[in-house]
């Protein structure tokens, strides 16, 4: 499978993963938890992750 790298927003990313929740969970799940990862890793590695930023994917990490 080819793969592409995308770069957004904490903000933007967390509004493709509400919009994925709204599919049926079957279809999306895969790819969820994807963003999920590389997402964590990312911020891990950059130190990101600030206080006034917010938790970083607020919306599936919890």
């Amino acid at each position: 499978m080819q793969e592409i790298k995308l770069e957004l927003a904490i903000e933007d990313a967390n509004l493709i993963l509400e919009a994925l929740g709204s599919l049926p969970f079957a279809r999306v799940y895969t790819l969820i938890g994807k963003i999920q990862q590389q997402a964590a890793q990312q911020l891990q590695e950059s130190g990101a992750a600030t206080a006034d930023a917010g938790p970083p994917m607020a919306h599936t990490l919890e």
